[in-house]
């Protein structure tokens, strides 16, 4: 007993200076627009509480690497923003916000392509820790000396926090890597290619007839295609969508 509660208190102890040692790193990265949201601002300085910080492209975008301890800030001509806490952050992948500055002229800006499956992929590097975060549990460590189990992983059983933090964290950034696969199937050239449909009337179309993500991911190009028509039929009737299309279930 009294070796088990040597043990205990060695670990207890441990606790805080394992947390700082095993932050989880991750990178923020989104655009920065003047106060009208039209014009996006390049070489505003964005930093964070751990030292790092980068500068706005012509484009206005930024990427700055953090951990989930760090905030960052946004700073230009000397005047600083409020520091932003990253784990309260709900679209770390794409944080955009707008800065109380007008610009009255606005600059060339170079238009690129998306590439849905590059992105997605950078982005399950960038955030590989949160993707293949795992709740903490006794696992058995085969070594030299025989077999036991890994301090770290019972160290991190009693973090609760910051499990359920990372956790959180982690169904985020799967919820709309989810969404932005809906949207590169039902897109507008699409959606506009077999509907018609433009300005206004094609964005209530978008918003009220969007498919459930698996109906999205399992759904070939022809029936995608017919589903599309028949819920633009239904849209010119006034009737809601079908219920099938919309609710996700339990995927196998």
């Amino acid at each position: 007993m009294r070796v088990f509660y040597i043990f205990i208190c060695l670990l207890i102890g441990c606790l805080g200076f394992a947390s700082v040692a095993n932050a989880q790193s991750f990178r923020i990265r989104g655009t920065v627009y003047d106060s009208s949201r039209l014009h996006p601002m390049k070489a505003v300085t964005v930093l964070s509480t751990s030292g790092d910080g980068t500068i706005t492209d012509s484009e206005g975008k930024y990427e700055i690497q953090v951990t989930e301890k760090d905030s960052i800030w946004f700073s230009y001509l000397n005047k600083p923003t409020i520091k932003f806490p990253v784990l309260k952050i709900n679209n770390p992948i794409s944080f955009d916000i707008a800065l109380q500055v007008n610009i009255p002229v606005m600059e060339e800006v170079k238009i690129k392509l998306k590439d849905y499956k590059q992105d997605s992929i950078q982005n399950r590097e960038d955030y590989a820790k949160i993707f293949n975060y795992k709740k903490p549990g006794l696992r058995p460590v085969v070594s030299s000396s025989g077999v036991g189990f890994d301090l770290d992983e019972i160290i991190n059983m009693f973090r609760f926090k910051r499990n359920k933090r990372m956790a959180s964290f982690q169904k985020r950034l799967l919820e709309q890597e989810q969404e932005n696969f809906v949207l590169h199937r039902f897109n507008k050239g699409l959606v506009t290619r077999l509907t018609g449909l433009s300005g206004q009337a094609l964005e209530t179309f978008m918003r009220l007839y969007r498919p459930s993500y698996l109906f999205a991911k399992y759904a070939n190009d022809y029936d995608f295609r017919v589903f599309i028509k028949h819920a633009y039929e239904r849209y010119v009737k006034g009737l809601p969508p079908e219920k099938f299309y919309f609710d996700d279930m339990e995927e196998e």
